[in-house]
């Protein structure tokens, strides 16, 4: 025995190369050319060999498995069988190539029957674009495992079954995964590149725009698809098709709303996401759902998730997006074999190289075809010789010793070949008649015609190119179908916003800064002079500030007395109970604990034709654009520049033709324009003009905004309005409404007109909104006593007038602030949740 020093390292890795290209060009990766790993190509070819053609019956699958196992693929018989059931799976593939008979598994995930009870056959997509004129020389063969046999190292693929089908595997150190495509797309792109080689991957997608996957479904978004084909690597967004549906509940009348999942995305388990779905829903971590169950059946997949009474079907559904499989993302890694090393495909590059191999299956076809019509003309040209020559030929064969000696003096006297001279001594007499040598004539002739023609296509690559494309057409013809997922130009990325109800809250902030929000149901409607409940708990030395309605989704801006601005959505308020303190807005935004939010103003869209009016406490105004405030930094911007001695303190929305109006402590009002003849926009950092002359020791207490849009006529009295009106509430408690012709439109900078008169010495007014008549008004105490009334309950009164009793008042409170709930707004809470609101607040306190 010799020995012979190795190296160990050079001896490794070695070694584990071999085993690594093994695994990668056999087993793992497919082959470029016709999109197959080797146990599906030996699979497809089995059969094949064993006549299973679609107009033939079934066979069992364990004889297949068994030819498979037995002369091309020397593995178990499990994975050859799991790969025969896959190509069975119509969830599976886009285009199955073989024809399953028995249980072959289902998108539950459920396993297949045994191979011995389950049958197949090949598909006539199998037949006619992978296995059509495999006897025609089209491929190489190779020696099977034992060599005792020959198989194809590929198959003549018409159609880029590599796209066609997709394919994912693992090979070492690398993987695939390549989405299925539309066959009449497919086919479409590679008649495009044989029309314009020089088109590029982007002029592809307007002909193959993304996968298609079997299991339908919607892919979000063309940016993945677009890095996938042009690098050959990226991530698709699948996400299930889904519908709100309203359905009754099982053994009652009662209707609820369901979402209804009729697709799924590509390789989800059904079974597994409605057993991940019911375990959230057990767990809290997905809220609104009351029942899940599964109703799908031989017509289709139908999967009812039934919704809770007050659940809001866009958000449970964005909530499913965002958590479960219903959406999900498919990485496309196209890899694959070329030229015996794999390589990572563009789009192009995958068509292309189909197209190559195409062309030389083409080239070799018609060679094959040629030798074989140049070897019958050959045997004919003998024929028509010796017919020619018929009783020279008859006499010497008749004269000859042996069929030896009459082929050697055929061939001597008539100049033949050793085939034809065999053809001629084994042609039987009936050859011989009239009608028999024009048939062999005429069939000279239409070979030499054939010959000229095969020749030509050699000759000529736009014939090959032709008959490619004939040969695509017909393919369509005979198996193009309707994309089944369909692509949204919508990214589909689900934000923090999307999972949240764009519900009506009110929010509270504190004069030491603490914060909350509350359903807006979460106050019933009561009558005018009750006392109102609680709406905030608060330190003894702290009171209610800021109070106002808006939508959970709006944006937020918090002005504070220095003129900057900061943002917020509003879902992002922490949300408490009516008898909660709140969370310290210095948590929530980066203000120093000196800075102080004066003003608040919800956002639901910043639109161009609006503009923010902004009142700073030593009486200048200015407006400057809304949309100046759609990208707030996080470190808050500039809104307005201020004196040393000057702060920001009210700011309202507004549009040029809207009208403002003032407010002071001691009873005065002042009404004038928007316009630009009294306020000029101005940037946002800028002081603006003087709004109001005050009195002595008076000062302003509130601004708001008349939109002219919102003004409705009073037919009777011309000038006046019927809605909206100007709402006056005093710190004692005390308010009235005001018709908005008693305010005249002024001058800016004027003085203006007595808005109320007051019972006590020592009241003031608390607040000045502009309100309809159908409108509710939350007023809020500074001890947190909130009351919720229709703005109609609260007379109408001249400006003189001294108003009626809004809120009755313990002897150490005082109204702090007032906010309108419009009428669109507090309708929509009765609709949406169907019931009294007082139910609401009953949950709600308890």
């Amino acid at each position: 025995m010799t020995i012979i020093p190795t190296d160990l390292r050079n001896e490794m890795s070695q070694s584990y190369l071999e085993y690594a290209m093994s695994v990668i060009v056999g087993r793992a990766l497919p082959d470029a050319r016709d999109g197959l790993k080797p146990v599906h190509r030996r699979i497809l070819y089995a059969m094949h060999e064993l006549g299973m053609a679609p107009d033939r019956p079934f066979r069992k699958c364990a004889r297949v498995v068994g030819d498979v196992i037995g002369k091309y693929h020397p593995h178990g018989d499990t994975a050859v069988y799991d790969a025969l059931v896959r190509m069975a799976q119509d969830f599976s593939m886009r285009e199955c190539l073989v024809d399953g008979h028995g249980n072959f598994g289902s998108v539950d995930n459920d396993p297949p029957a045994a191979m011995r009870y389950t049958e197949c056959r090949l598909t006539a997509l199998s037949r006619d674009s992978l296995l059509q004129d495999i006897e025609a020389d089209t491929v190489d063969f190779g020696d099977n495992y034992d060599g005792s046999q020959q198989e194809p190292l590929v198959l003549p693929a018409r159609l880029p079954q590599l796209l066609l089908n997709g394919s994912s595997g693992i090979a070492v150190g690398m993987a695939t995964n390549i989405p299925p495509h539309n066959p009449a797309e497919l086919i479409d792109g590679v008649t495009a590149l044989i029309d314009n080689p020089e088109i590029s991957t982007l002029e592809l997608m307007q002909h193959i725009p993304g996968p298609d996957f079997p299991t339908g479904a919607l892919i979000l978004g063309k940016d993945g698809i677009r890095e996938a084909y042009t690098t050959g690597r990226g991530s698709v967004t699948m996400r299930g098709v889904a519908e709100v549906e309203t359905i009754q509940r099982r053994g009652s009348n009662i209707e609820r709303d369901a979402i209804v999942v009729t697709e799924l995305p590509y390789q989800t388990n059904k079974a597994g996401m409605i057993e991940k779905i019911a375990e959230m829903v057990n767990d809290k971590r997905l809220e609104g759902i009351s029942d899940i169950r599964d109703e799908s059946d031989r017509e289709g997949m139908r999967i009812v998730i039934e919704l809770k009474r007050d659940a809001y079907p866009q958000v449970v559904l964005n909530n499913l997006y965002k958590h479960t499989p219903l959406q999900c993302n498919f990485g496309m890694n196209m890899l694959a074999i070329v030229d015996s090393e794999p390589r990572i495909l563009t789009l192009k590059d995958s068509l292309q190289t189909f197209l190559d191999f195409r062309i030389e299956s083409i080239e070799r076809r018609t060679r094959y075809e040629l030798n074989k019509a140049e070897e019958r003309d050959h045997i004919l040209q003998g024929l028509l010789r010796a017919l020619s020559n018929l009783e020279r030929v008859i006499a010497l064969i008749r004269g000859a010793a042996d069929a030896a000696t009459a082929k050697t003096q055929l061939q001597e006297e008539f100049e033949l070949s050793d085939r034809q001279a065999d053809a001629i001594l084994q042609m039987q007499l009936r050859r011989l008649t009239a009608l028999e040598s024009e048939k062999i004539q005429a069939e000279h002739d239409d070979l030499t015609i054939k010959i000229a023609d095969l020749k030509d296509i050699l000759n000529r690559r736009e014939r090959i190119l032709d008959i490619i494309k004939s040969e695509l057409v017909e393919l369509r013809h005979q198996f193009g179908s309707e994309r089944k997922s369909r692509i949204h130009l919508d990214e589909g990325d689900i934000d923090d916003v999307d999972l949240i109800e764009n519900r009506e809250i009110v929010v509270f902030m504190t004069e030491q800064g603490y914060v909350k929000r509350l359903d807006i149901e979460a106050f019933d409607v009561q009558g005018r002079a009750t006392r109102g409940k609680a709406g905030t708990r608060m330190k003894e030395d702290d009171a209610v500030e800021h109070f106002f309605a808006c939508r959970s989704h709006d944006t937020l801006l918090f002005f504070s007395d220095r003129g900057v601005v900061y943002t917020l959505s509003g879902y992002k308020v922490p949300r408490g109970s009516r008898t909660s303190r709140g969370l310290p807005l210095l948590q929530l935004l980066p203000i120093s604990r000196e800075e102080k939010i004066t003003s608040i103003v919800p956002v639901s869209e910043f639109t161009d034709d609006e503009y923010l009016v902004m009142l700073t406490q030593g009486g200048f105004i200015k407006k400057t654009a809304l949309s100046a405030f759609a990208n707030v930094r996080s470190n808050g911007l500039i809104a307005i520049s201020l004196e040393d001695d000057d702060q920001l303190r009210w700011v309202r929305r507004a549009r040029p033709e809207d009208d403002v109006i003032l407010g002071s402590r001691q009873g005065m009002g002042i009404r004038f324009s928007t316009d630009s003849d009294q306020l000029r926009p101005l940037g946002r950092a800028t002081r603006g003009v003087r709004a109001m002359s005050l009195n002595e020791g008076d000062s302003l207490v509130n601004m708001d905004i008349i939109c002219e849009q919102s003004l409705i006529p009073d037919p009777e009295n011309e000038g006046s309005y019927l809605d909206p009106w100007i709402l006056i509430i005093t710190k004692s408690g005390y308010g009235k409404r005001t018709a908005i012709d008693e305010f005249r439109c002024q001058n800016r900078a004027g003085k203006g007109v007595t808005a109320t008169k007051f019972r006590q010495d020592d009241d003031e007014i608390a607040s000045l909104r502009i309100v309809n008549s159908d409108d509710e008004v939350l007023v809020v105490t500074s001890r947190g006593i909130v009351i919720r009334q229709r703005a109609q309950d609260i007379s109408s009164q001249s400006r003189m007038a001294t108003g009626v009793r809004v809120q009755r008042l313990d002897d150490d409170d005082a109204i702090a602030a007032v906010t309108i709930v419009p009428a669109a707004m507090a309708e929509g809470d009765e609709d949406e949740e169907g019931a009294e609101v007082e139910e609401a607040v009953e949950t709600v306190a308890e």
